[in-house]
């Protein structure tokens, strides 16, 4: 890597880190106010904070096309709204991923909320800002843990649909990359995953935030992400390495097939799947397409 391109990426990041400590300030004060048990206020500091959170990633775009410009090349639909509430899924490939996402929706749609792990709260600074911004924290318990304590059974749905339940009063847009991880070829061939370029997708989550919104969500916009040279990590990314990525985006009503009890309809919970299956079937045609026009 050049030493200019090195150099560039440190002011950027030093520029990325300056622009979130600005706007992560007014985030960790009004969530102080968040804390009173008074609806309209708390109602009000949530809009507040999204528009915090939202001019935080547009300087984010300002810095990345002073330092490192990126050609987003987008496909498929693009009638947005920001008083629908909407279910995102995507692949998942890098952490910029998650930039790409926020900058091609950023003021678009109702701000993303990413399902986090429920030990990132205690991350210092980050983890009360996501709270206060009502990012679902997720906590998953194993099949170790479920033995030794029976009562643990279902209590991950719970924390899940109790989150989901502060989305039913104000727009929102729940992110979800329903593969749990990034993709990797030792993943892919550990999963024995039938997909070319994806790994299996997880039910689970999704499931349950549907089921926690009801009829409160009624959209799907399914993102297919492709990087035409090489999946960039963050520092190749803001060094200026990725110049173009392709986003191919895809917006259906979610059917009622789709809304059930995952945890205790086991043939609802077959359906699912199934359908989920299909639109990652539908998903790795898209990138073989990609790759194949972008040799």
């Amino acid at each position: 890597m050049p030493l200019l391109a090195k150099i560039k990426g440190s002011i950027a990041f030093i520029c990325y880190v300056i622009n979130t400590v600005v706007w992560v300030t007014p985030i960790l004060i009004f969530s102080i106010f968040k804390l009173l048990p008074i609806n309209v206020i708390r109602k009000i500091c949530s809009y507040i904070l999204d528009n915090c959170a939202s001019a935080w990633i547009s300087v984010n775009g300002v810095i990345e096309a002073i330092f490192h410009p990126v050609t987003i090349k987008l496909s498929g639909d693009d009638q947005f709204s920001e008083k629908e509430w909407y279910m995102v899924i995507a692949n998942h490939q890098s952490w910029v991923d998650i930039l790409v996402l926020q900058r091609v929706f950023n003021r678009k749609i109702p701000f993303l909320k990413f399902f986090l792990k429920q030990e990132l709260i205690f991350v210092p600074i980050l983890g009360l800002a996501w709270w206060a911004l009502d990012f679902p924290f997720m906590r998953r318990y194993s099949t170790a843990q479920l033995k030794k304590n029976p009562k643990l059974k279902g209590k991950d749905i719970e924390i899940t649909r109790k989150s989901c339940n502060k989305f039913k009063h104000k727009p929102v847009s729940v992110m979800n990359f329903v593969e749990g991880t990034r993709f990797h070829p030792q993943k892919h061939q550990k999963q024995a995953s039938p997909f070319q370029h994806l790994l299996k997708p997880k039910a689970g989550g999704m499931a349950f935030a549907l089921d926690a919104m009801g009829e409160h969500i009624n959209k799907l916009v399914n993102v297919t992400i492709y990087y035409p040279n090489k999946v960039p990590s963050y520092w190749e990314y803001i060094c200026g390495e990725l110049t173009e990525v392709y986003v191919d985006i895809h917006i259906s009503d979610i059917p009622a097939t789709l809304k059930g009890d995952y945890s205790n309809d086991r043939q609802f919970k077959i359906d699912f799947q199934s359908q989920l299956n299909q639109l990652w079937q539908e998903k790795d045609k898209k990138i073989s397409i990609m790759a194949e026009e972008n040799k």
